[in-house]
């Protein structure tokens, strides 16, 4: 997908900012949720980065990470404001909460765009990210495709993501178009505070006594999650079944070769990171970027990702030119695992 950007008039700033600075000056800001997820301070925030230094030498990029704190990410937004940010990027720790933060910037004249996770309850002016939706029905329907064809027994677990988080609701209910009529039981369900890995394995571990030798498989909606509740299986010295993730993280790539996890989504931030960026340059420069879609009323590009299993994790995953490379992946722990799935 590309930014279609329209040159007509908007309610932003003037191009070159109140304070008389050209947008080759442009302040932007990059606001993240969490630390939880790796992939914010490994992937999203240097991508971003690089892209808007390749647009706009000049321009400035004001990044901040709000360590899951929604009161802590109003605060660096306010601070984001008070510098001069011309865009504001934000991905935001509660869509609720985050509402105020678009309210406060527009009425300023400085567009927001949303970034991964949507803000339904107000109009931002663009928003970049995947298909939630879609993502929570490809997991689920990778999971239960495996264990129709495994003949598995037993019932399903779903651990989904922070009940603040919208995108997080958007993969629940894609999750559910694929496991509410696949024939196996749904047989509880979690809400994980902040997606804290912690809290997933502690819910998990709870409803391994509760229905011993019963779950067939658990439908996590992030690698984090799938990894707490990985960790309470193996904790419990119960057999680990499948268990699905997102993010394709270095961790859950491993517990893929492994075959501790059975899937992962392999999204394409690279893409998302730089059509944020070009977006927030085109605000800068006083044009309105149109996108593809709308949702919540807003401007859209939603990218699609791939399903990441132990058979095609070489191809889309690790590798040369691939999101992961293999010696990161591939170290003595798992180099014997790496060669049964052709990294080498």
């Amino acid at each position: 997908m590309t930014v279609i950007v329209s040159a007509a008039a908007c309610s932003t700033k003037p191009p070159n900012g109140t304070d008389g600075r050209s947008p080759q000056n442009a302040k932007i800001a990059f606001l993240m949720p969490d630390i939880a997820s790796t992939r914010y301070e490994l992937y999203d925030a240097p991508l971003f980065k690089a892209k808007v230094k390749d647009l706009c030498g000049g321009c400035e990029v004001l990044y901040q990470n709000a360590g899951g704190d929604a009161a802590k990410q109003q605060q660096q937004a306010d601070s984001a404001l008070a510098q001069g940010a011309d865009v504001i990027v934000i991905d935001p720790v509660d869509s609720a909460a985050a509402a105020s933060t678009v309210r406060t910037a527009q009425g300023r004249g400085v567009p927001v765009i949303a970034y991964d996770r949507p803000i339904p309850a107000v109009k931002a002016d663009y928003y970049v990210s995947f298909d939630n939706e879609k993502i929570g029905s490809m997991i689920g329907t990778s999971l239960v495709e495996h264990l129709r064809a495994t003949s598995a027994e037993g019932g399903l677990l779903q651990v989904n993501g922070s009940p603040t988080d919208a995108a997080a609701g958007l993969i629940k209910k894609g999750i559910h178009s694929a496991v509410d009529s696949s024939g196996f039981d749904l047989l509880a369900e979690y809400d994980t505070p902040a997606w804290e890995p912690g809290k997933a394995q502690s819910w998990v571990s709870g409803q391994i006594s509760k229905f011993p030798g019963k779950i067939a498989g658990v439908v996590a909606a992030n690698d984090g999650t799938g990894g707490g509740s990985i960790a309470a299986f193996k904790a419990a010295g119960a057999r680990v079944p499948p268990v699905t993730g997102n993010d394709a993280e270095l961790a859950a790539a491993q517990r893929i070769v492994k075959g501790d996890q059975y899937n992962t989504i392999s999204k394409p931030i690279k893409t998302v990171a730089e059509a944020a960026a070009t977006a927030a340059y085109a605000f800068a420069e006083g044009k309105k970027p149109r996108g593809d879609t709308t949702l919540f009323g807003t401007p859209s590009e939603l990218f699609t990702p791939t399903v990441v299993t132990r058979e095609n994790i070489a191809e889309v995953l690790v590798g040369d030119g691939k999101p992961l490379k293999t010696a990161e992946v591939c170290t003595a722990t798992y180099a014997a695992a790496c060669a049964e799935v052709g990294l080498t």
